[in-house]
């Protein structure tokens, strides 16, 4: 079993204080928080997309070292990702953690650097927070676009 120290590796650390894309954006077509009530970590991301690919990215985050770790990739590596993609990646960061997956690969490679939180059920919510908040945006703006609009009175 992992030890709690050997989670936090120099890489790991260096991600966290470096989390990219922490303004937030003047127009953003979706905002989501995702927070968790176990540690009182939360993330809230503001997004834009243009069709399937996301264009612009803020988040403000407040957890903990794992969060942000998690955090500072995707602030990396979201823009120019789709929908399908970002989904995907979720999914493989929910698998690696709770039923022992394999880590995402790629650019989306740093993520493996939390495969050791598996070992630890109490972390694993705040770890997956960017994750959930990312989705719930995504989401928002698919059904606004499939929403009919509302005609001009």
């Amino acid at each position: 079993m992992t030890r709690p120290e050997d989670i936090y590796s120099d890489r790991l650390l260096a991600l966290a204080a470096a989390i990219p894309r922490t303004e937030r954006l003047a127009a953003p077509q979706a905002t989501a928080r995702a927070h968790s009530k176990l540690c009182g970590s939360t993330v809230e991301v503001d997004l834009t997309m243009n069709g399937d690919v996301v264009t612009d990215y803020g988040q403000t985050v407040r957890a903990c070292l794992l969060g942000q770790t998690a955090a500072s990739v995707v602030g990396r590596e979201i823009i120019g990702s789709s929908a399908a993609e970002l989904r995907a990646v979720g999914a493989a960061m929910r698998a690696m953690l709770k039923q022992g997956g394999e880590p995402p690969t790629g650019k989306w490679g740093d993520l493996a650097l939390l495969e050791s939180v598996r070992d630890y059920k109490a972390r694993q919510p705040s770890t997956l927070l960017v994750f959930d908040a990312v989705e719930d945006a995504i989401a928002q703006i698919e059904a606004m676009r499939a929403a009919p609009e509302q005609p001009s009175v």
